[in-house]
């Protein structure tokens, strides 16, 4: 029986959220519109399956196809990041990020991460986060006057604090991250060192960012944002383990043994299938000149906004996001936001370094060109879109401008549409 039928509330509001996907500019950095091919595994009786354990080593029946469709996602996602080992079974970043600590650290051990005003994720070490609960955090952040990271001062903190695990991301961070130097760093201290690339892991597998490896010891990424693909996790990393070169379990071991049964039960068989598909589309030609533009589309809009008098964190940016200082507007990050929604135009507020005001309401915006990019926006229309936006802000209050704007963003849907054949 069709959905319609059974459940016509939760028809209704699917349908309404499609449309609103349709009809809305997407420039929150961290979302995407995943294929038509990886959608399409996700609503299918792979779910149904119970596959705790890994392919050929399971602990339920019935896993001959479940495990040849794990076995390909993870040799695909070694092949797409050059990684000696791929685990593809955590539900997100999060329990990506979970899972290493596990794996690497006693609870109370220490951890350096980066601060989260200065671009970090909760999960690198914020005190309302299990991260910050269960382990010893300090954190590096950026230099007041370049609001980039200095190495030095990494190191100064490194040196003091003496971590075992030393972390190398960006949530809201628009720069290169040096993991090369964070490398020597972890080397001299004598840590562990984690990337975590949820945000660039597009443009780390083309090639338009420096590789983790083989500075890394483990990375860890989302599949969707850059990549495209399903709402879930992956975890990436060397065999050997540098620090424990006697132990019982190698680090893939380690990795493999914290998600299952250390962190989670039975994977998700048809998220893990949607993200075999991911990682098949990221091989493509087609995904690098896509990667290309999302830079190029990026470095447009953080041109723009300058044009227009909107300062930039750090001065522009090196990937697929950039944070805005709004606060000499004296207008509410979430005021903006919400009056943005209206016109349908969609980003997130954020906190800027050595933000004062509060996480709800911080001082600045982030925007990113993934999903506008997937659209098929070129600069041009970047451009525009951050002249309606700008616009905006400067006449936060008036109807009539507003009712404009909605009007030109409209224009560009219609141009530009997405999921024009899919089907619900």
């Amino acid at each position: 029986m069709k959905l319609s039928k059974t459940d016509p509330k939760i028809y209704g509001l699917i349908k309404k959220e499609i449309q609103r996907q349709k009809d809305g500019l997407v420039l929150i950095p961290s979302e995407n519109y995943a294929s038509p091919a990886a959608l399409s595994c996700m609503g299918t009786p792979l779910s149904n399956k119970y596959s705790e354990g890994y392919p050929y080593k399971r602990y339920y029946g019935g896993n001959e196809f479940i495990d040849q469709i794990e076995t390909i996602a993870r040799d695909r996602a070694k092949k797409l990041f050059k990684a000696q080992h791929a685990n593809v079974q955590p539900h997100s970043g999060s329990q990506a990020n979970a899972a290493v600590y596990l794996a690497l650290l006693n609870y109370g051990d220490k951890i350096l991460g980066i601060d989260l005003s200065a671009g970090g994720h909760l999960t690198h070490g914020s005190k309302v986060n299990f991260s910050g609960k269960l382990y010893n955090f300090s954190y590096y952040g950026v230099d007041p006057k370049t609001e980039k990271v200095d190495l030095k001062e990494v190191e100064k903190i490194a040196l003091r604090f003496k971590p075992k695990l030393i972390i190398v991301s960006t949530t809201s961070y628009s720069r290169t991250l040096d993991f090369k130097g964070f490398g020597r760093i972890a080397d001299k201290v004598g840590a562990y060192l984690m990337a975590d690339i949820a945000h660039i892991a597009g443009l780390v597998a083309t090639g338009f960012h420096p590789h983790p490896f083989p500075y890394c010891d483990v990375v860890t990424t989302t599949t969707h944002k850059t990549l495209r693909g399903p709402r879930g996790g992956l975890i990436l990393c060397k065999i050997k383990d540098r620090f424990d070169l006697k132990g019982k379990y190698n680090l893939a071991e380690k990795i493999d043994r914290a998600v299952f049964p250390g962190m989670q039960g039975g994977p998700l068989d048809h998220v893990i299938a949607a993200k075999a598909v991911c990682f098949l589309e990221a091989m493509k030609p087609d995904f690098k000149k896509y990667q290309k533009q999302i830079l190029m589309n990026a470095k447009a809009m953080a041109d723009e906004f300058k044009k227009q008098g909107i300062k930039v964190i750090s001065g522009g940016t090196d990937n697929h996001l950039m944070v805005i200082d709004i606060s000499p507007f004296g207008i509410d990050s979430k005021r903006i936001q919400d009056e943005l929604d209206k016109v349908g135009i969609y980003v997130n507020r954020n906190a800027i370094p050595f933000d004062k005001r509060s996480s709800y309401n911080p001082s600045g915006i982030r925007l990113g060109s993934p999903a506008v990019t997937t659209r098929k926006f070129k600069e041009k229309e970047c451009r525009e879109v951050v002249r309606l936006i700008v616009k905006l802000v400067k006449n936060i209050g008036n109807a009539a401008v507003k009712n404009q704007i909605k009007k030109e963003v409209k224009k560009l849907l219609k141009k530009f549409p997405i999921y024009e054949d899919f089907q619900w």
